[in-house]
């Protein structure tokens, strides 16, 4: 079968073969990276800054659509209520969060109690002797609103720590009507439009929105699929034509091997034929 498919007309088969599967694996390529890619996203809803009060309620379940969305609202820190989150990350290094209860102004009531507060991560430190108290005074804060985490049991956490930020263990430990999720703030200010002080060795957190997720267009891996499929097939057809061809070529050489033979056989039958015309009879003579 090798002497059939290095024939000069298979061999350049084989070229065009090649070439075209090169074209569909190149359309597979594109179709992969179209399934994810899309255009550049448009500024994103959640950056733009809202009132706290009409994007989350106290008391109510956070809604998906309201993570990591930026808001405002004003109020005061209430020091008696402040907590240490352990085990938090920033810049490579592990560290703590302190979160103080913020009353927030014009917050609904839960079950007739007002004074709804929403935890406020102020920010992070290396030590837990580095935790100020919060800025005094009527107050204007902006950050960027997450939910709840969920509550993790830990044997070990030192008395005013907390293993994570969870809203529904913080409504325990502080007695008092809260927002469910928390604020990573990134501005406070004032009435007068200044800055509040900054608390020493107290830095800001790092708290970013999470990446959009690309959907996957499973049309397009589905095509990008088939192009491979076709890359396949368009090598098994040239294969299978060459085989063909060998197996052609096998046939009639054994069909002419036959041939061959049978024409053999029939010249052997006339060559004996006349020799027993010529034997002599039983009496002596010739016939």
């Amino acid at each position: 079968m090798l002497r059939t498919a290095l024939k000069p007309q298979w061999i350049a088969a084989l070229v065009g073969a090649l070439v075209v599967s090169w074209v569909f694996v190149l359309l597979s390529q594109w179709q992969f990276s179209r399934s994810v890619s899309e255009a550049p996203p448009a500024p994103r809803a959640i950056e733009e800054v809202k009132p706290l009060t009409g994007v989350l309620r106290p008391g109510e379940v956070f809604p998906a659509p309201a993570a990591d969305q930026m808001v405002t609202f004003r109020g005061s820190y209430d020091p008696r209520r402040q907590v240490l989150v352990r085990d938090r990350l920033q810049n490579g290094q592990k560290g703590w969060w302190v979160v103080t209860a913020f009353t927030v102004d014009g917050a609904p009531a839960v079950g007739g109690e007002h004074g709804a507060v929403v935890p406020v991560a102020r920010g992070w430190i290396t030590s837990p002797q580095d935790a100020a108290p919060p800025p005094s005074g009527h107050l204007t804060l902006t950050g960027r609103l997450e939910p709840s985490e969920a509550p993790q049991a830990a044997q070990d956490v030192a008395p005013g720590q907390i293993a994570t930020l969870s809203v529904a263990q913080l409504i325990n430990v502080w007695d008092v009507p809260s927002y469910t999720g928390f604020v990573g703030v990134t501005k406070e200010v004032t009435p007068s439009g200044a800055a509040a002080a900054a608390s020493p060795g107290l830095q800001p957190l790092s708290i970013e929105a999470q990446p959009i997720e690309q959907p996957v267009n499973w049309l397009n891996i589905f095509y990008a699929v088939e192009w491979v499929v076709f890359a396949g097939f368009s090598i098994f057809l040239w294969w299978r034509l060459v085989r063909d061809d060998y197996e052609r070529t096998q046939d009639a050489l054994a069909d002419a091997a036959a041939a061959e033979a049978a024409g053999g056989g029939a010249d052997t039958a006339e060559k004996s034929t006349p020799g027993a015309e010529k034997a002599p009879s039983e009496t002596g003579g010739n016939p």
